[in-house]
């Protein structure tokens, strides 16, 4: 059974960073793209960053510079580390697990990860 844990949610202040982990268990990341998503309160869920399969990452504009993804085999954990946050950062940070590759980058849609974890929430205010 796909398993996923998403975990490092807090309150931060503008400007700082938090961590994100997503645990999984059940699979083996090499089968499968993680994306980071996220929703804020009143809003589409929208994607924010993804790791593939083969290690390479992809970044949506409003993550670019300062979130980033990676993944640790050895834990079993995919992290999402977040730098530079701002209040519009806010929101329920889920990660997804994508068993099939597009043949050109990753799915962004999040109809396309059948397996999500239970959210964390980030909330950037000072």
């Amino acid at each position: 059974e796909v398993q996923l844990q998403a975990s490092g949610g807090g309150l931060v202040q503008p400007g700082g960073s938090l961590r994100l982990s997503c645990a999984r268990s059940g699979f083996v990341y090499d089968d499968y793209d993680i994306g980071w998503f996220r929703q804020a309160p009143g809003k589409l869920r929208e994607w924010v960053a993804a790791i593939s399969r083969n290690g390479d990452t992809f970044y949506a504009d409003s993550a670019k510079g300062r979130f980033a993804i990676s993944r640790d085999s050895t834990k079993n954990t995919v992290y999402l580390q977040m730098n530079f946050l701002r209040p519009e950062d806010t929101a329920v940070y889920s990660c997804a697990a994508d068993p099939r590759a597009p043949v050109v980058g990753v799915h962004t849609n999040p109809d396309q990860y059948p397996y999500w974890g239970q959210g964390t929430l980030v909330t950037v205010s000072s």
